[in-house]
């Protein structure tokens, strides 16, 4: 494949850098930092700025023609997420509707839910949340217990609670994920829940890198109709195996781990720390770590635009964004620790207690490995 991109991909990109220079903050490093990517303040930046993102047709070029798109290639979705993750991610969780809540609709919803839903989501106005995760249920998602129970006069009651849910508190629409019968995979079905249906509340969780992001999401005798149900009853785990891969390579995160090094070399440079040569060599070795990702995320991007089916690859980038933020994060922490501080750096505080979930958030690090390992390499689980 070339790695290399148009003179239309890079006049895109272009394009996407100025609007950022024009609508993002000249604090918006120390916002982020101590606010997080979920508090209010950068939500309801978040809102103003999908706004423009949609006037100027930025949300979803890569989705068909049909529901809001340009029919563009996939790669005007990653130079996009690039720059968006270069920033921190400053449109919140619309992100999630336009990565992977929308092409699920798309491929298992109505018609009437794909109108309900996807002009919306192109033109900016829905912030979503994920309703995956439980208290006895995390990297082992098959084991939910949140419940849902099919009405005589139709419709659905769902009971149950979610956890680490981010962006719960603000977001417009929850993708839930509930068992209406069976157990492990079997039974599992997808709802489209707008979060201000009564029988919900959300609790904030405080964690290190924001006050804000993480929640936990009771539902108490949750009414839902017919029409909340996405896809098939007892077929939701097609649907999460979908989202899962679109979602490994919608977010770009080692952008985000790229700039943050290079802002890191800056600061070594200043302070006369880059002319040790084992500096230099640990920042080389992160700056590895980070193309390594780009790279492997580029070929899963390049299957996607020959339709090939994802695989092992999708995992394989994942893991390595990973390890990109911690690289990145242990040079930080090793050398500029003082700027860690709240007092500090924004960018480096944002990324290093970003950096700290990275490995859990969207899918176990270890996880990825035990899916190459055994689905795609066929090695024996240990004992």
């Amino acid at each position: 494949m070339d790695f290399n991109f148009t003179e239309e991909d890079e006049a895109y990109r272009a394009e996407i850098t100025s609007l950022l220079r024009d609508e993002l903050p000249e604090d918006w490093w120390s916002a982020y930092a101590y606010d997080g990517p979920a508090g209010p303040e950068l939500m309801a930046h978040a809102r103003k700025f999908n706004q423009e993102l949609a006037r100027r047709d930025l949300v979803v070029r890569h989705w068909p023609k049909a529901y809001g798109g340009q029919d563009a290639s996939p790669w005007k979705h990653i130079i996009l997420s690039e720059e968006m993750w270069s920033n921190g991610e400053p449109r919140s969780s619309l992100y999630l509707g336009s990565n992977w809540a929308g092409p699920a609709i798309m491929k298992y919803g109505d018609e009437a839910q794909k109108q309900k839903y996807l002009r919306p989501i192109a033109e900016g106005r829905l912030l979503w949340c994920q309703g995956f995760s439980e208290p006895e249920a995390g990297t082992d998602l098959a084991n939910m217990s949140t419940r849902a129970e099919r009405l005589a006069g139709g419709g659905y009651v769902i009971n149950g609670s979610k956890v680490w849910t981010s962006y719960a508190a603000r977001a417009d629409i929850c993708f839930l994920l509930a068992r209406l019968e069976g157990t492990g995979k079997g039974g599992v079905t997808c709802f489209i829940v707008p979060m201000d249906t009564p029988g919900i509340e959300v609790r904030p969780i405080p964690a290190i890198h924001s006050p804000h992001d993480f929640n936990e999401v009771f539902f108490t005798d949750l009414r839902l109709p017919e029409d909340a149900r996405l896809g098939e009853e007892g077929r939701g785990w097609d649907i999460v195996t979908t989202i899962i891969h679109y979602e490994r390579i919608g977010a770009a995160r080692y952008e985000f781990s790229r700039r943050t090094l290079d802002h890191v070399v800056g600061l070594l440079k200043a302070r006369g720390l880059f002319a040790d040569p084992v500096v230099r060599h640990e920042a080389a070795s992160a700056l590895s770590q980070c193309e390594a990702a780009r790279l492997l995320t580029y070929l899963v991007i390049d299957g996607r635009a020959k339709d090939k089916e994802p695989g092992a690859d999708t995992f394989v980038a994942r893991y390595a964004m990973v390890q990109a933020d911690h690289a990145v994060a242990n040079l930080s922490s090793k050398y500029l620790s003082d700027l860690l501080t709240e007092e500090g750096d924004g960018m480096l505080r944002a990324h290093f207690t970003a950096s700290i979930t990275s490995g859990i958030a969207a899918g176990a690090a270890e996880v990825q490995l035990n899916m190459i390992s055994g689905r795609y390499l066929g090695l024996p689980r240990g004992a």
